[in-house]
């Protein structure tokens, strides 16, 4: 695997990562291989931990600070940043058809620190995980901006209409992914897709913010 060019050390259980990094697509069409589901639930709670041991003993910040400064380094859109930056992509295994979009990339960055939980034991996990997050912190990046209102002040200097549709969704009913468009003046000038409704409405956003010379002419 790619992705341990980027960090020393030597795994010991390799199939962990490998699962770490196969999606439900991938596993339905070979079936002797495990998806991330798993891991993925266990390393959300480890990576809430790790953040929030750093957040206490080396912030010192009130405790409603901490709690949006948590949330804002656990996002999907923060989990799917760093898993960008690190270039998972290029190890993650998919099924004919799907692609890696910001969900899956969030899925593996937290089934990626539960396999390296299981393996590494729980202090070598948090300084790896610090080592990539407190970068973004210090910088003091915004992974919860809030794209639907930049697009609707934008748009109400044009005096356009913004209408958002979920055209999709799959899953099962406790991990839903849902793909929205958002239409300006009735165009669709964006996608995106996410766990939740809002999610992928603020991703779609998001993807329209990006053809903003687009919306203003």
């Amino acid at each position: 695997m790619k992705i341990f060019n980027k960090f020393d050390f030597n795994p010991t259980n390799i199939n962990l990562y490998l699962q770490a990094f196969t999606h439900t697509s991938y596993s339905n069409e070979n079936p002797g291989f495990a998806n991330y589901e798993r891991l993925e639930f266990l390393g959300d709670a480890v990576l809430e931990l790790i953040i929030s041991d750093y957040l206490y003993k080396e912030r010192h910040l009130e405790e409603g600070i901490m709690t949006k400064m948590r949330a804002g380094y656990v996002c999907e859109n923060a989990l799917a940043t760093y898993a960008t930056d690190l270039n998972f992509v290029e190890d993650i295994r998919l099924g004919s058809g799907e692609e890696a979009n910001n969900t899956i990339l969030a899925d593996v960055f937290e089934a990626f620190v539960a396999a390296l939980y299981l393996d590494q034991g729980f202090e070598f996990t948090k300084k790896l995980v610090l080592d990539i997050i407190i970068p973004y912190i210090n910088k003091k990046i915004d992974f919860l901006q809030d794209y639907k209102s930049n697009l609707q002040e934008l748009v109400q200097t044009v005096k356009k209409s913004v209408i958002y549709e979920i055209i999709d969704e799959k899953g099962p009913a406790h991990k839903k992914v849902f793909t929205c468009q958002v239409k300006v003046d009735g165009i669709i000038m964006g996608k995106g897709i996410g766990n939740s409704k809002k999610a992928a409405e603020q991703e779609a956003a998001k993807n329209a913010l990006s053809k903003q010379a687009k919306i203003v002419n």
